[in-house]
């Protein structure tokens, strides 16, 4: 790659990883509202100052700014530097991606505007028949087609190098990258059939009713692999990088690459699972998305085994010794690695409450409860997010060529987010689950709110500001970072894992064509019948909600 195209794909992928951020840090501050107001301290007549009229706006402030934007900016902007420096060459069409960053930031803007208004206040999942402003779905649908482009920019590269490797295994980081945004743009199909035929229509008034169970089928076909394209960068990170941070070697790269091809076939044909309760779907596909989401534990737990697998041979290879002593002797004042880590170890608790998610019957206990946001937040919250924390301390100092701002402040942001997501995260599992205190809602003011969750509100309280602590540290070390006079006293490469086996895998472990005709397939069985059934029963009679 010539030094000035690594330089235009380094600010690409900066500028998306800035932009990213910047949505972060306006997003998770509505968090810390959220908790003083379940805990009995309403703020929000003070935020009428900065035009947060309303919980409810503040709350879909912080879900669309984290759960999506942050996302997918930072998830664009790490591809955009990883898959080229792993396939060691340029993008073919450079220009490309930067319309596709254009056209994220054009979408972000239409979307917020109207939030900023309280226009939309829909939350993130904009249930119909809540209806917001047409721009604010027009900006998603630009943000969606943005990140399509990214994507074509990708695959022409991959291409490219293809022709000039034949015969040549894929890298790992740059198949594993390829395979994330595959199954985003099948994904994304749903949500943007949702929008551009059931919504954007609607909201423009060219019809005078909705379908709100079939918005929502659609919504989860998008919705749950939604999940993936979050986490599935997070596992590039830990399968293809961290066990060289730690230095060790990837345990087994064969099983890394089953596992990205099984969540590309099983992450879609999922989505019933979020709808166990609604009518118009037959108990059976219900239960047939059950058993296909119970299947997706299958490359959790390969994950969950490869990677402590590679930290442990990392961990014995810098001198530990007996059953768990090799884990102190990892590189735990790495903030890269402690953040990472430690997304790991929350993300364990995660995993389980998902178990629970998934059940046909356990779901009922904590459908629409509190429980969600607090398995929400060790998924994207904690495995993500504070993954994303650490690829950063390595990522920035190169991107901008200074030197980290602080490493030990770095390993308290670390730290601090652990701690404060095990409490938060605790309290509302609890309060889910024992009690049944429901989500979405402004608890404070609630009037069936009972004294007993008071203990357990402000247990979250508690760990919203070890959070919103947290978040303020990383802030002052990035910015410290970009802003530091201090260069770079050694070059930083992206870090790339060997494997313990250098030997390459089976071909089929290299081949998309059976693993796309799988996936489509899959989708076919479990989606099909149920979409044929309810667009056969269409019902366009639902009016217009607004919420102000």
């Amino acid at each position: 790659m010539l030094a000035s195209e690594k330089l235009s794909t380094d600010k690409l992928a900066g500028w998306n990883i800035g932009v990213a951020m910047a949505a972060l840090a306006i997003g998770g501050s509505m968090g810390f509202f959220q908790k003083m107001e379940h805990a009995g301290v309403n703020l929000y007549n003070a935020l009428n100052s900065i035009g947060i009229a309303s919980y409810y706006q503040g709350l879909t402030l912080h879900a669309v700014l984290n759960a999506l934007v942050w996302t997918t900016f930072f998830i664009v902007g790490f591809f955009t530097f990883a898959i080229p420096r792993s396939l060691k060459m340029e993008l073919k069409y450079p220009k490309l991606n930067w319309v596709a960053f254009a056209l994220m930031m054009i979408g972000l803007v239409m979307a917020a505007i109207p939030i900023l208004m309280n226009l939309a206040t829909v939350l993130y999942t904009f249930y119909p028949p809540m209806k917001a402003n047409p721009f604010f779905y027009i900006g998603l649908v630009l943000v969606v087609v943005g990140s399509w482009v990214a994507g074509y920019g990708f695959y022409f590269t991959y291409g490219d190098w293809r022709k000039a490797n034949k015969g040549t295994q894929t890298p790992f980081i740059a198949l594993a990258s390829l395979i994330t945004m595959v199954m985003w743009q099948i994904a994304t199909l749903g949500v943007a059939i949702e929008l551009l035929w059931l919504i954007i229509p609607w909201s423009f008034g060219l019809v005078a009713g909705t379908d709100p169970q079939l918005a929502r089928t659609f919504f989860w076909f998008f919705g749950h692999p939604l999940v993936y394209f979050w986490l599935l960068p997070a596992y590039i990170s830990w399968y293809g990088m961290l066990p060289k941070q730690a230095g060790g070697k990837l345990f087994s790269e064969p099983l890394a690459r089953l596992v990205f091809w099984l969540f590309l076939a099983l992450s879609v044909p999922v989505g019933l699972h979020h709808q166990y309760v609604d009518p118009g779907i037959s108990a059976g596909w219900k239960v047939l998305h059950a058993v296909l989401t119970y299947s997706l534990f299958l490359p959790s737990m390969m994950t969950a085994f490869t990677v402590v697998a590679s930290l442990e041979i990392a961990g014995r290879a810098r001198g530990g010794t007996g059953l768990l002593g090799w884990v102190r002797k990892l590189p735990w004042g790495d903030p890269s690695f402690a953040a990472q880590n430690l997304a790991m170890i929350l993300f364990a608790f995660g995993g389980i409450g998902g178990l629970t998610n998934a059940s046909y019957n356990l779901n009922l206990a904590v459908h629409n409860t509190i429980w969600v946001p607090g398995h929400f937040h060790l998924t994207l919250g904690s495995a993500v997010t504070l993954t994303f924390f650490g690829v950063s301390y390595w990522l920035v100092p190169k991107l901008s060529g200074k030197q980290l701002f602080s490493p030990k402040l770095g390993v308290w942001q670390a730290w601090t987010w652990f701690v404060g997501m095990l409490l938060m995260s605790n309290s509302l599992h609890i309060l889910g689950l024992n009690f049944g205190v429901p989500r979405r809602t402004m608890l404070g003011a609630a009037p069936y709110a009972q004294a007993s969750w008071n203990p357990l509100f402000i247990e979250a309280l508690i760990g919203g500001i070890v959070l919103t602590i947290s978040a303020t540290l990383f802030y002052i070390v990035m910015v410290g970072t970009v802003f530091s006079k201090k260069t770079l006293q050694k070059p930083i490469e992206m870090p790339v894992a060997e494997a313990v086996d250098p030997t390459p895998g089976p071909i089929w472990l290299d081949t998309w064509r059976p693993w796309i005709v799988l996936t489509i397939a899959l989708i076919i069985i479990a989606y099909g019948p149920v979409l044929f059934s309810l667009i056969s029963n269409l019902n366009m009679t639902s009016p217009p909600i607004t919420i102000r």
